[in-house]
């Protein structure tokens, strides 16, 4: 151990009106350590974490800092006391500059005037420390999800914090950021600075904890050293079950060779270049690349999301054209949004009402039949096991997990022949993942075509029945059977070589 801890609860229980989440929970940060806090999407994470930060009080339990008790009444008390959080979904404004975020609440002044030579010159060290090359005057709305993270961490380096409590940093980021971010994690841990972390990928979590504390429906359920608990029992101790078989087996006779979806030279300007591919009945097809391959923007033109031309795109062998995410649902073609919180789901609004926005034709024209709504929602709480508190509850206070079943559930309201997943499991619990991936594996067993595109290498190799590679908005090329492997799917993405590959349509 490294001495006695700066930030602790002790006994800490939350409950939201009738329901607790948390159920006296013990926590200890100490300075130059690295502690993980790992479990399910709904285990108690998040509440925790704004205990700590002053975001919320508790329900009854203490909080300590350097041993004495405290009771934080803002964020801004809690950052008085040197404790700084990161948020999962971006704490920035959206319509402000990389500058002025970094700065918001605590600008430097000189006299009367804002010293912006300074706060220009500390932002750049700022951002130079994480390795992100955006300009400080750059307005936040136009970064991508990395960047915006970067920045995020180049905000908080600059609170100079004693407890630094990061929820999924690294969630939106590269494998070459996250390391980025790990030496700066490294370099704070050297410095005295307690650091918590959540991470849904426990590969990361073994690589920079020093400590792993479980919590599993809102109790501490193991609390020890890294170095003494493996990534499998990890997992186990998160969802009280083995989850070794976290990937469905693959059909070993192959996907229906029946042509679902072909596209021929797929142009997204800016973004993708004659990009062409064949979806087949029953198949999960795998998107891989790097961050900017354009992966996201050529599904999105070809779902009429975005400005795309195409020379030829078939659907059941019959041509078609597509300008409109409309024309995609009314041809069976539908395409679910990486970024749920944000073009997903209506994040005040309740279950219901979030299900059935994208087939309210279903239920009714200028009246909206709400007992066929209901039974329809009581239906996707059972197929998707999406677990709420209440079902008239706003979407918003779900937890991720939860909040990625619902949007599912939403998609398949519109009854789709062919699913476009963009990132399914971001952000999402190890248990919630096997549930989302048997799922897919699922509706391709009943004919449905699936294109799947993930940043995650083992979820692209563990579930795609074949994988499109791309790079530089072009297809680098196509991998099946025994090729679809780490070392082939990185030299497409790189450039540097290519296996023997599939042609590419």
């Amino acid at each position: 151990m490294t001495g006695e801890p700066v930030l602790s609860l002790k006994g800490v229980s939350k409950s939201f009106g009738p329901i607790e989440v948390l159920h006296s929970v013990d926590l200890d940060l100490r300075a130059g350590e690295v502690l993980a806090l790992i479990g399910e999407n709904g285990a108690g994470k998040s509440t925790t974490m704004k205990i700590l930060a002053g975001y919320q009080p508790p329900t009854s339990g203490r909080v300590l800092l350097d041993g004495k008790e405290v009771s934080f009444g803002s964020i801004h008390e809690g950052e008085e006391g040197g404790i700084v959080m990161i948020h999962q979904e971006f704490n920035l404004a959206e319509q402000l500059t990389v500058e002025q975020n970094i700065f918001l609440g605590r600008e430097i002044r000189k006299g009367l005037l804002l010293d912006k030579a300074k706060m220009r010159r500390l932002t750049r060290e700022y951002l130079d420390r994480v390795k992100c090359r955006v300009h400080p005057d750059t307005l936040v709305s136009k970064l991508s999800n990395s960047d915006k993270q970067m920045v995020e961490i180049a905000k908080a380096l600059s609170r100079d914090a004693r407890v630094l409590i990061m929820d999924e940093p690294t969630a939106a980021l590269t494998g070459s950021e996250t390391q980025v971010l790990f030496e700066q994690v490294r370099a704070m841990r050297a410095h005295g600075t307690a650091v918590l972390f959540t991470s849904h990928r426990l590969n990361e979590v073994s690589e920079i904890a020093d400590r792993v504390t479980v919590l599993r429906d809102g109790s501490v359920v193991h609390d020890g050293p890294a170095s003494e608990i493996s990534e499998d029992g990890m997992a186990t101790a998160m969802v009280g079950r083995d989850v070794s078989a976290l990937y469905p087996e693959k059909p070993g006779h192959g996907p229906d060779r029946e042509v679902m979806l072909r596209v021929t030279g797929l142009n997204v300007p800016g973004h993708a270049e004659g990009v062409g591919f064949d979806l087949h009945r029953g198949e999960i097809l795998g998107v891989a690349g790097l961050i900017g391959a354009g992966r996201t923007e050529t599904m999105e033109g070809l779902c009429g999301l975005r400005p795309a031309s195409a020379e030829r795109v078939e659907i059941g062998g019959e041509a078609v054209t597509i300008q409109r995410p409309s024309d995609a649902l009314d041809r069976g073609l539908c395409y679910l949004t990486e970024d749920r919180k944000l073009r997903g789901l209506l994040l005040e609004k309740d279950l219901r009402v979030n299900l059935t926005l994208q087939a309210l034709h279903r239920f009714g024209g200028a009246l909206i039949d709400t007992a066929a709504e209901e039974r329809a929602l009581d239906k996707a709480i059972e197929d998707f096991d999406i677990r709420a508190g209440r079902r008239d509850m706003a979407v918003g206070n779900l937890s991720g997990g939860n909040q990625q079943k619902l949007l599912l559930a939403k998609v398949m309201q519109s009854e789709p022949r062919i699913l476009i997943v963009d990132e399914p499991t971001r952000g999402i619990d190890i248990g919630t993942k096997q549930q989302i991936y048997a799922f897919l594996r699922g509706l391709a067993d009943q004919g449905h075509g699936i294109v799947m595109i993930s940043s995650e290498m083992q979820e692209v190799i563990g579930l795609s029945d074949r994988v499109m590679v791309m790079r530089t908005g072009r297809v680098a090329g196509m991998l099946e059977g025994d090729n679809i492997n780490e070392d082939a799917i990185v030299r497409l993405a790189m450039g540097v070589g290519a296996v023997k590959s599939e042609r590419v349509a």
